[in-house]
């Protein structure tokens, strides 16, 4: 018997996509993607009815704003593009200290050099503070961003890797649009730790960064050797040597669940995502990997039909297994990133040193 769901999820009161589209891999790589390679895969996504884009004001090297930039080029060259898109960008961040800013002075000037960048191409549909800047009420952040909101110049607010208790603070001074959130077949957190229940409590919609492990789940990587020198992977726990081998092991079982079902493994972990969408005290959730192949798009959106027999032997896996190591690293856990703490598990250092990762939303 199937348990899939199919209904339309919306943000902003508007329908998108079941899965939505990761920029990131773009421009945050140490070889940008040529336009007409990324124009095309992004054109891809709107084909796909992946229609929720997620960027980021930092996301470029070694230029930050190259993210920006892309989006502005892509929709000079297709206008008609820009209203079937739900665009959501991450600001906040101090450009040359890469530290989360949620003052009043730091949001305006992420707002306005965002808009700036944009430049009436494309509504900026949602900002979302990319990190919370302890050092700032959250209610200081919010009430900066809902100026912009009431002037019409911004369409949403969003939180990222925020705390269940912060994202209530958000939410009574001004309605959260979404909370972005690390979420896959190897990252639950948010199951325990409050995330999901007070979303869907508030009926703010989840969007799932890193939907199949950052790779981890798409069955091409078989050993540690499979991810290049350099790739910031490898300074991640799950990828440490001695992680990695216990890991792969689940990667082999949903390897072998998605070939019963004839499916790859990154179509089977993206729905398994989607399938938690709305059940069961589930809030709406959007899945969001990146890729800068149209090709990967394509696969990313297929939806593979999971019955209730199927998620009944996938939750029996997680339960029998444990993810070995944290998301990031301790190191970039301590580091002077005055990201928030409470509740929400490991935080990604904003550094330049972590420009090279094409595959962090994957």
């Amino acid at each position: 018997m199937s348990a899939q769901q199919t209904s339309t999820p919306s943000l902003l009161g508007k329908p998108v996509g079941r899965t939505g589209f990761g920029l990131m891999g773009l421009t945050w790589a140490q070889q940008q993607t040529p336009d007409e390679q990324a124009f095309a895969t992004m054109d891809a996504a709107l084909a796909t009815g992946s229609n929720f884009w997620n960027g980021g004001e930092f996301y470029g090297s070694p230029t930050p704003t190259l993210n920006l930039s892309l989006i502005n080029r892509y929709f000079t060259q297709n206008p008609e593009a820009a209203s079937k898109v739900i665009l959501s960008i991450k600001g906040g961040v101090n450009l040359s200290t890469f530290k989360p800013d949620g003052s009043p002075d730091g949001i305006r000037r992420s707002i306005d050099n965002i808009l700036s960048h944009l430049d009436g191409k494309k509504f900026l549909d949602i900002f979302e503070c990319a990190r919370v800047d302890t050092s700032t009420p959250i209610e200081t952040t919010i009430s900066a961003i809902a100026e912009y909101v009431k002037a019409g110049k911004v369409g949403g607010i969003g939180l990222s890797e925020s705390s269940a208790s912060t994202i209530r603070k958000a939410h009574a001074i001004h309605p959260i649009a979404a909370v972005e959130v690390e979420f896959s077949l190897f990252s639950t957190e948010i199951l325990t730790n409050g995330v999901a229940s007070t979303c869907a409590e508030l009926g703010i919609p989840i969007v799932a960064y890193s939907p199949v492990g950052r790779g981890f789940l798409t069955g091409q990587i078989k050993t540690l050797s499979d991810i290049p020198e350099g790739d910031m992977r490898r300074n991640f726990e799950r990828f440490y040597p001695e992680n990695f081998d216990k890991n792969i092991q689940l990667v082999h079982e949903i390897e072998e669940v998605a070939r019963r079902k004839g499916v790859t493994p990154a179509q089977l972990a993206l729905s398994w995502v989607r399938y938690q969408s709305g059940r069961d005290g589930m809030p709406v959730i959007v899945p969001i990997p990146g890729t800068t192949k149209k090709e990967r798009v394509e696969e990313n959106a297929k939806e593979v039909e999971l019955s209730k027999e199927d998620m009944k032997e996938i939750d029996g896996l997680l339960k029998s297994f444990t993810v070995v190591g944290g998301r990031y690293n301790k190191h970039l856990d301590l580091v002077d990133c005055r990201l928030e703490r409470d509740g929400v598990g490991e935080a990604q250092h904003l550094s330049r040193n972590c420009q090279h990762d094409s595959v962090l939303k994957r």
